[in-house]
């Protein structure tokens, strides 16, 4: 070969192996940035070009997929619907060929769209017989029942809120419910005149009361007295105290240490040397501040984390961090272990505090998906319960269980008591505001025994009232009964 022909060849080599690096390149290191590129319409398109798999409570789907006219002006050929989506979208979330995908949506967006790996012997199979490809489904172990009487309830009171149900005994969350809401459907498709009207209307900026918002599990607020919970447990795992019934150092009036203020209690109950019983009851400040003070900031803390706080918990929708500040001093101190100062928690985080109590002080990592499965309803994969830790011995769990159910048996809980069952709770009223300008938020945690001794259920209610009256705003008011139509449902479910 000559020395110019020996030049083309050569180059021409090197143009060739310069097409397959960079082919390669793009094909597998570039692969997984280039398919989830916001800008690759291809992948939207396949997306919704068949029908989602369903997202499913109680064997029913609370999803589905409707054809849509394709034309030069939409190239999707499905749009997904929601059933009872007001409900449910704390649970779901939401999939808009418009606006993208959240929570169990965009999550397991891989099983719903049939794209997920799991899925290609099953994909290999209906393509071979020249089906088209299916989408999974995902399986909840969301209870119909209770989520409705969540929602119905915090729909009812009118105002803000969040409910949390959970399952002690395996962490399953069995009702997650979020007023005010939104419907995914209204906004579901890629209409600039419909979609993006409704897409506009539920932003913050345009709509103050943020519908949009998971109050449950996204949203912190002072846990007020329902931390009490927290507290008692400290003071029992730490041997301050030693039984629900023995009487405490809490001298009346309070003064906040190294200060002049006085810790005052609601209203006129009797708080001198209370026990921990007592003082759960009637709920006194002055009790459970200075056991904080007394225990100190790193045991407190330490119960606290226990609990969950200070971590972000996957559901596998994230849930904020509940918060127990690192550093306080002691008066700071006190407040925190009555829930103010600058403690706060999501609705989830309540209800797992309850659920620890109730499964005799096993915390189980809460858990929104029981399985996902193929088309063919083959199961993937299946969540098996996992311990999240052990805030409490056996033996301190019931003492603090006896402590909550004397709160609904004849304290501040009484109107969540059920019958056939036994309830314990907590109520709380939490500050917030300016010098608590603003209209306290209304909590109630509580679980529900069987005859058997089983917990079934555990829950966290929270209210925000703007309309109510100072004096009408209450946990066992206004969350207490919420919280005794979401055990109740759950409990009959199981006869």
């Amino acid at each position: 070969m000559n020395k110019p022909l020996r030049r083309i060849a050569i180059f021409c080599g090197l143009l060739v192996l310069a097409l397959l690096v960079r082919d390669n390149w793009l094909q597998y290191v570039q692969a997984d940035t280039l398919r989830s590129d916001p800008q690759n319409r291809r992948v939207l398109i396949a997306r919704y070009s068949t029908p989602r798999g369903d997202i499913v409570v109680d064997g029913n789907p609370i999803t589905g997929s409707k054809k849509t006219p394709t034309d030069s002006l939409n190239d999707f050929a499905y749009k997904r619907t929601y059933k009872n989506g007001p409900m449910w979208a704390p649970v779901t979330g939401y999939a808009s060929q418009a606006f993208g995908a959240t929570q169990l949506e965009s999550i397991e967006d891989g099983i719903l769209t049939g794209d997920d790996d799991r899925l290609f012997f099953r994909n290999t199979l209906d393509m071979l017989t020249g089906k088209p490809r299916q989408g999974g489904n995902v399986v909840t172990t969301l209870n119909a029942a209770a989520q409705k009487a969540a929602y119905n309830g915090l729909k009812n009171v009118g105002g803000k809120g969040a409910a949390v149900a959970l399952d002690p005994q395996t962490g399953a969350i069995l009702a997650l419910a979020s007023y005010p809401s939104y419907d995914p459907s209204s906004f579901a498709g890629n209409s600039t005149s419909v979609d993006s009207k409704a897409w506009t209307a539920l932003q913050k900026k345009n709509n103050p009361s943020d519908p949009m918002l998971n109050r449950a599990l996204r949203e912190t607020y002072p846990p007020g007295s329902t931390f009490k919970v927290v507290t008692a447990a400290a003071a029992l795992e730490d041997g301050l105290y030693t039984s629900a019934d023995q009487d405490t150092d809490s001298p009346l009036p309070y003064i906040l240490p190294n200060t002049t203020t006085e810790l005052k209690n609601e209203g006129n109950i009797r708080c001198k040397n209370a026990s921990m019983r007592e003082a759960l009851r009637v709920s006194c400040n002055t009790v459970f501040g200075k056991i904080g003070a007394d225990l100190g900031k790193d045991k407190m803390l330490a119960e606290a984390q226990k609990f969950g706080f200070d971590s972000e918990q996957y559901t596998p929708v994230r849930a904020n961090a509940s918060n127990f500040p690192e550093k306080m001093d002691k008066p700071q101190t006190a407040l925190s272990s009555i829930g103010q100062f600058e403690t706060a928690a999501t609705p989830l985080q309540m209800a797992m505090v309850a659920s620890a109590v109730a499964n005799d002080g096993k915390l189980m990592k809460p858990y929104m998906v029981a399985k996902l499965q193929s088309s063919n309803l083959d199961t993937l994969e299946q969540t098996q319960p996992q311990e999240l830790s052990r805030p409490l011995s056996e033996k301190n769990a019931q003492i603090l269980q006896s402590m909550m159910e004397t709160v609904v048996q004849k304290g501040t809980g009484t109107n969540a008591q059920i019958q056939g069952a036994t309830v314990g709770g907590k109520t709380g009223t939490a500050q917030h505001g300016l010098n608590n300008s603003e209209k306290p938020y209304a909590w109630f945690i509580s679980y529900a025994k069987l005859s058997d001794g089983s917990s079934p259920v555990a829950v966290a209610v929270v209210v925000e009232d703007d309309k109510a009256n100072r004096d009408d705003i209450s946990g066992g008011g206004l969350a207490a009964p919420i919280a005794k139509n979401v055990m109740e449902a759950v409990i009959n479910s199981k006869k």
